[in-house]
């Protein structure tokens, strides 16, 4: 204390003080030091303890996370999930409210590193998770509602505040982050932290317009580059967004440069300042830095995945997201069955699996071929006979009231590998701007024709009630509720299954359809994938013909049609081949699955029937399309009044269909630029498949055919009955043969031919009588009538109607058995005479008994002679020569009685005479003496013709057998397509 004293005397001019005085005052000092100390220690503790006892009630319900947790929650942000094509090419990103890539430290720039810790952390490598100067500070401003805030968190505790809490602000809040920084500071790295924060901070908008996250998003929807390759004012510019990524960011919602980047631009500004001052940078790399022109080095606005494949992204989304579905629901112990029974539990799923795809980053891996579908959209695009826009009244969702617009004709196809099921490619439609609906993979539409295949043919070869050669009777439905026509009204008499096929013939379809009605053939549809039959469907006989209740979609369609082209077992088509995490491990894989559906025989004879739809049959204008060769077989198919055309076709590689039609279904027109509406739909599906045989030709076309599989034989067989062909039969010429399941060979001979003399009344063959006129008594084969009661025809007077066009039927004819009876008068008068290219041709006489028709023609003396004569049967049409002459025609009846002279007709410039009234009936008289005898060559003419003035030619209407039959299709409307005129613009 002493030496204290004379320190404070030797400082103070206290020499005149006395020293007892001195020591007295410094005691008093001294001891008041003390106890302000001690006073302010004691309230030091208290105001540390309550903080800390308020502290603590801040945080007292918050849990302890363990290490698992706190990784669980930090890593667990949004990434938006990827689409691949086939073979890892990359398509785009499925759709999500905000864009996000994640990336790894090594990929990042170090001037981005820098940049951020500079600006948002500088002692990001020193601390512990927080800084408490930084935090008193920030307390201090809060408290004096300081205009100045400088913030105090740090990188910790922002990803802390991002990832776990909230961005609320409040005491409680800002408590628990501090806990929760400094606990994940005890579990992760540095560098862990810091990589988080770079994937999951908020960045803005990118040059589309979409809300990004992650530097690595930032980089190239900012500046089109990988955030490794940023510049440093470009990785100063990304370091100052997080402040305020909206109000930095250089781009409007729209996509859109903003007029005014001076609020991002002074950011990057002050982030350079902060890297130049904390040593990140030098001084020139600064003053090089801030002249940097942000304006000019953006990006420009990229099209989406969405805007570029808009049906494909869609259809691939749509379908993974059922996948996960049932994967989430399997995960609880629920089955696929359950989520189509209750649908409370399936919307949950759904939504589930929603959240999943939008969040976790999946890369999605799907089975199109991208050069495939690139080229097929190109053609869709650009073909030029779809046929003429048609008007449509819609509802304006915005005013309510009515509106006239232009609808298109819409297309949908499909492209299926026969073994495994793969969608290669598919066409959804012709612009997803105006109309959104996948026209190939949701659309339902009745597949007309191409239903004869899949639910007639094929289910009745496989239950043995046809084969390919098997005699069905093309003629009119009777004492059935269902009675369709073929296109154009025609018939076609006694047809094998397998022409009728190949023509597409629609009686001879619905009745092998009545055949195994009670079979259950709508289960071969259900399958082969038919996912939209109705209950209405059960029972319908118009189900055969493709008029179904709902429809059917062209991926199904098609798929199903695969079938027959793999030996007769379904593979279910796919689109997605797996789906895996951003980090390579595969959580959903598909698996081919294949469902036996038709014997390898029955595949293979439907196969073959349908090569001919193609060779010769409603799809012949095919051959003239394609640019290259391959073993096809397909089918056409019509909609009711044409408002849907399709044609599918296999070769053994792939499985292709194409429908056209309108979205409100309406007809087609029937002629467009010179192409009928199906031979339109056919010459867009030769394009598409053209064009995808440019990519990839060994798929496309492969070199080997179809390949008959063992239990297959070639029988002949008698092409009235469709039994093994008897010895009359084959002097009939009427053996045909076929294709046949070996256990399903005929086993009868035909029996329904005899043979024998007749004669013809009205095309129909009756027995001879002694009075009949030898020259009209004919001789050849016979029908019995069991065949026509076989085939429950019981009115049927032209046997042409019944009997097959594809053979000559001169000699075959129908009869009961029964002679003609004489009605006991002479025959009317033959009408309708004329000559024309050297013919002569007349109508038939109407009476009931008349056998034929003699011709007669001036002769050298004046006179009439007999030049031939015709059994009623035949055509009534009679060659003559170029020698000027007159010429008339009579009928004669079964007692050998003539008609009256018919007009008499000049054929030259000759005048001639015919014969007066008396005359004929001398004639006639001599005729009934002999009956059996032709009429003498010579008729006297005693007096002038009557009429020398030729009748005026009528149309010919006596010659059936020569008006060719084209071949028919849907009653609903096939076109005829065995025509081969090329389109406008031939491939």
């Amino acid at each position: 204390m002493k030496k204290s004293i004379e320190k404070l005397k030797h400082f103070l001019p206290l020499n005149k003080i006395p020293t007892r005085n001195i020591r007295i005052t410094y005691n008093v000092f001294w001891n008041l030091i003390l106890m302000f100390l001690f006073v302010g220690i004691i309230g030091f503790c208290f105001v540390v303890g309550v903080g800390a006892g308020y502290f603590a009630s801040l945080v007292k319900d918050e849990p302890v996370r363990s290490y698992e947790v706190m990784k669980n929650e930090i890593y667990n942000y949004e990434e938006t999930s990827e689409v691949y094509f086939a073979n890892n090419i990359y398509l785009g990103k499925l759709r999500t409210d905000l864009d996000r890539e994640k990336t790894t430290l090594d990929k990042v720039s170090p001037h981005l590193v820098n940049a951020i810790i500079a600006t948002e952390d500088e002692l990001f490598y020193e601390h512990e998770g927080i800084v408490p100067k930084a935090i008193m500070r920030a307390v201090f401003q809060e408290a004096t509602n300081s205009s100045t805030k400088t913030g105090g968190s740090t990188l910790t505790q922002q990803l802390i505040k991002n990832q776990i809490l909230s961005n609320e602000v409040s005491f409680d809040r800002k408590a628990k982050e501090i806990l929760l920084a400094l606990r994940l500071e005890k579990f992760f790295k540095k560098e862990e932290i810091l990589e988080i924060y770079l994937n999951v901070a908020d960045l803005g908008r990118n040059a589309s317009g979409r809300n990004i996250a992650g530097v690595q998003t930032a980089a190239q929807g900012i500046f089109g580059i990988n955030a490794k390759d940023l510049s440093i004012p470009q990785a100063a510019f990304i370091a100052g967004l997080p402040q305020s990524p909206f109000g930095y960011t250089p781009f409007t919602n729209s996509g859109q440069v903003k007029e005014n980047l001076e609020p991002g631009i002074e950011r990057m500004k002050t982030v350079l300042i902060r890297m130049y001052k904390g040593g990140y940078i030098t001084k020139e790399d600064y003053e090089k830095a801030i002249t940097f022109d942000l304006r000019k080095s953006l990006t420009t606005k990229k099209p989406s995945s969405i805007d570029q494949y808009p049906w494909l992204t869609f259809e691939v989304e749509d379908r993974a997201k059922k996948i996960l579905m049932v994967k989430l629901a399997e995960n609880d112990g629920y089955l696929e069955e359950d989520l189509k029974k209750n649908n409370d539990l399936y919307k949950q799923y759904s939504t589930l699996a929603d959240t999943n795809l939008r969040q976790n980053g999946y890369r999605i891996h799907t089975t199109i071929n991208k050069n495939i579908y690139d080229r097929m959209q190109t053609v869709v695009r650009e073909y030029k006979y779809y046929g003429n826009d048609k008007s449509e009244t819609k509802k304006n969702t915005e005013t309510g009231k009515n509106i006239i617009v232009k609808e298109p004709v819409e297309v949908g196809a499909v492209l299926i590998d026969n073994k495994t099921g793969k969608i290669i490619s598919f066409v959804g439609g012709r612009d997803h701007d105006r109309e959104q609906t996948n026209h190939a993979t949701n659309a339902l539409r009745p597949n007309g024709s191409t239903m004869k295949p899949l639910l007639v043919y094929a289910p009745a070869m496989e239950v043995g009630a046809v084969q390919p050669g098997t005699v069905i009777a093309d003629t009119p439905l009777s004492n059935r509720e269902y009675n369709p026509k073929n296109y154009g009204g025609a018939y076609h008499g006694l047809t094998s299954a397998r022409v009728a096929l190949q023509y597409s013939y629609n009686v001879p379809a619905v009745k092998t359809y009545y055949k195994i009605m009670n079979q259950n053939p709508l289960s071969y549809l259900e399958k082969m994938g038919f996912s939209s039959l109705d209950k209405n469907d059960v029972g319908s006989p118009a189900l055969s013909l493709g008029g179904m209740t709902n429809g059917v979609t062209v991926e199904e369609n098609v798929n199903a049609f695969a079938t027959f082209a793999n030996s007769g077992k379904f593979t279910d088509a796919y689109m997605i081949e797996k789906i895996e995490t951003s980090e390579g491990k595969v959580i959903y894989e598909h698996k081919v699955k294949q469902t036996d559906v038709f014997s390898p025989q029955t595949a293979f004879l439907t196969i073959d029937m349908m090569r001919d739809v193609i060779s010769k049959g409603t799809a012949a204008s095919l051959n003239g399309y394609m640019k290259f060769h391959a073993d096809w077989a397909g089918k056409t198919g019509t909609g009711q009044d044409y408002k849907d055309a399709w044609f599918v076709a296999s070769n053994p590689n792939v499985t292709f269909g194409t429908w056209i039609g309108y979205d409100k279904p309406k007809p087609l027109e029937v002629n467009y630029k010179g192409l009928s509406y199906s031979k339109r739909n056919i010459f867009l599906w030769a394009k598409l498949m053209n064009t995808a045989y440019d990519t990839e030709p060994e798929l496309i076309a492969p070199k080997e055919r179809f390949q008959m599989p063992n239990g297959i034989v070639k029988r002949s067989y008698c092409a009235l009955t469709g039994d093994l062909p008897s010895p009359l039969c084959e002097k009939a010429g009427l053996v045909a043969s076929d294709y046949f399941n070996v256990k399903y060979v005929p086993k009868k001979v035909d029996d329904s031919l005899t043979s024998g003399k007749f004669v013809f009344v009205k095309d129909r063959a009756y027995a001879v009588p002694p009075s009949a006129p030898a020259e009209f008594v004919q001789e050849g084969f016979i029908v019995k009538r069991e065949l026509l009661q076989k085939h429950n025809i019981s009115n049927l007077t032209d046997l042409k109607e019944l009997l097959p066009k594809t053979v000559r039927w001169d000699n075959l004819v129908v009869s009961d058995g029964n002679e003609i009876r004489d009605n006991g008068a002479n025959p009317s008068q033959i009408q309708g005479l004329t000559a024309n290219n050297g013919k002569l041709s007349w109508q038939a006489n109407g009476d009931n008994d008349v056998i034929g028709y003699r011709i007669y023609s001036t002769s050298g003396n004046g006179g009439y002679r007999k030049i031939g004569s015709i059994p009623s049967s035949k055509s009534l049409v009679f060659p003559i020569s170029g020698t000027a002459s007159s010429y008339y025609v009579v009928a004669v009846d079964v007692a050998g009685k003539e008609s009256a002279p018919s007009a008499v007709i000049t054929y030259g410039n000759v005048t001639e005479k015919r014969p007066i009234a008396s005359e004929q009936a001398e004639s006639a008289k001599a005729e009934q003496k002999q009956p059996n005898k032709q009429q003498p060559e010579n008729k006297p003419v005693d007096k002038k013709p009557v009429d020398t003035k030729p009748e005026t030619p009528k149309p010919d209407e006596t010659k059936p057998e020569q008006q060719q039959d084209k071949p028919q299709d849907n009653g609903n409307g096939e076109q005829d397509n065995t025509e081969n005129n090329p389109p406008p613009n031939p491939v």
